[in-house]
């Protein structure tokens, strides 16, 4: 099946836009682990985590004592923090983007619990939503008193929304690109020049020399 040029360039923002970002990794005593999440601006983002310390004895991850802490930092593209937390062994962080790019968001374990690292182990299950995914319809539509279908045009106009903030996002890194590109070139072109002139005023060096070497000789 084919489709029309707007059709499709909608397909692929739509499939270009993520839900979600589940993941685990397991980390040290002392280790710290960050991601990079683009985001566009003037976006919601909602962190979710929960950490399992590694039990010698069953050989698996149990859930954490309550005691234990992780601390987590937000960088925006600027590497300005917007949020630095300490939170507990299970915790929620949310933070709005005002700049596009390039967000760090860095996660490591506090270090008054060391003795709660017997195993070496500590495995953490982060999942980050982005966007109107963060919004709890449910919970909205009880607010508001929505029908079905009021809830779900309210779902699409987010959607939508979160659909020009991400062309938005991807119009400014094609500017962010071509002044970089337009940067390279004109240094490359500068470069080209100053080795041309090197090289011009190096052959008329070493033609005077060759010619004061020459009348020395008396060979001219």
């Amino acid at each position: 099946m084919m489709l029309c040029a707007p059709a499709a360039g909608l397909l692929l923002t739509l499939a270009w836009i993520h839900p979600s970002s589940a993941l685990y990794f397991h980390i040290g005593e002392t280790e710290k682990k960050c991601f990079i999440e683009e985001i566009p601006d003037e976006t919601m983002v909602i962190g979710k985590y929960r950490t399992q310390l590694w039990d010698k004895q069953t050989s698996s991850f149990l859930p954490s004592t309550p005691g234990l802490g992780m601390h987590v930092e937000i960088k925006d593209p600027e590497t300005k923090i917007i949020l630095s937390r300490q939170y507990g062994s299970e915790g929620r962080f949310t933070f709005t983007s005002h700049t596009p790019g390039e967000h760090q968001i860095c996660l490591h374990s506090n270090s008054t619990k060391m003795a709660l690292f017997a195993g070496g182990k500590l495995k953490v299950h982060l999942d980050i939503q982005v966007g109107e995914h963060t919004n709890n319809y449910p919970e909205i539509a009880a607010k508001d008193k929505l029908t079905e279908l009021q809830l779900r045009v309210r779902q699409l106009l987010d959607q939508v929304e979160q659909i020009q903030k991400e062309q938005n996002y991807q119009r400014y890194r094609e500017e962010r690109f071509r002044m970089t590109s337009e940067s390279t070139n004109q240094r490359v072109l500068w470069w080209s020049i100053a080795q041309t002139l090197i090289l011009i005023v190096t052959g008329i060096w070493q033609m005077k020399h060759l010619k004061s070497f020459f009348e020395a000789k008396k060979l001219v």
